[in-house]
C-alpha cells in the first residue's frame, strides 16, 4: 500500500482538512455516524468495507478527534463510536457535498433521499456563503490575504485568478 503524505502542517486550512478527512471511507463513515450508525459493525454492513480497512479508518477518526469511543448503549462489551463536537462540526461540509451532487450528477433521479428539515419535513434550503453584512458571495467576491502573524510562504496559498481554493 502507498504510503500518503501529511498535510497536517501545511499552511492552507483545506490541505490540512482533507489530511483528517480527505479520503471517501472516511466522509462515508462519519456520514454513516450522522445517520445514527455507532457499531463496527453497523458501519462494515452499511460500508461493504474490508474489517481491516474499516479499522484503520475508524482508528483514525478517533485518533484525529472526529469520533470517540464510548461504552456500547447496551451494556455489552462492546464499544459504540459516536461524534464528538469536532466530528459532529463536518455536517455542513457533508450538506454541502450532497447538494453539488444533487445539482451536478448526471442522473439525479437516481439520488435516493433527500435532505429535509425535521419540523416541517420540507427541503432544505441551499447553502450559501454570506459577507458579515449578509450579502451572498460567489468565488469571483472573496480573495485570501495574509492573517498576521502567520507563517510566510508555508505552503500552497491561492489558487485562480480570484484567490479561492
Amino acid at each position: 500500500m502507498v504510503k500518503r503524505t501529511s498535510l497536517e502542517g501545511d499552511a492552507c486550512p483545506i490541505a490540512r482538512s482533507l489530511d483528517a478527512i480527505g479520503d471517501w471511507w472516511s466522509l462515508l463513515i462519519i456520514r454513516d455516524a450522522f445517520m445514527g450508525r455507532r457499531r463496527f459493525g453497523e458501519f462494515q454492513r452499511s460500508l461493504g468495507l474490508a474489517k481491516n480497512i474499516l479499522t484503520v479508518r475508524l482508528r483514525n477518526l478517533v485518533e484525529r478527534g472526529i469520533l470517540a469511543t464510548e461504552p456500547a448503549s447496551d451494556g455489552s462489551a462492546y464499544r459504540d463510536y459516536v461524534l464528538t463536537a469536532k466530528g459532529r462540526g463536518l455536517f455542513p461540509i457533508l450538506v454541502a457535498l450532497r447538494q453539488w451532487s444533487e445539482e451536478f450528477d448526471e442522473r439525479p433521479e437516481e439520488i435516493a433521499t433527500m435532505l429535509v428539515d425535521r419540523r416541517n419535513e420540507r427541503p432544505v434550503r441551499r447553502l450559501m456563503l454570506c459577507s458579515e453584512d449578509g450579502r451572498v458571495l460567489a468565488a469571483s467576491d472573496t480573495t485570501l490575504k495574509p492573517r498576521s502573524g502567520a507563517l510566510a510562504g508555508g505552503g500552497a496559498g491561492a489558487s485562480g485568478e480570484n484567490g479561492s481554493r
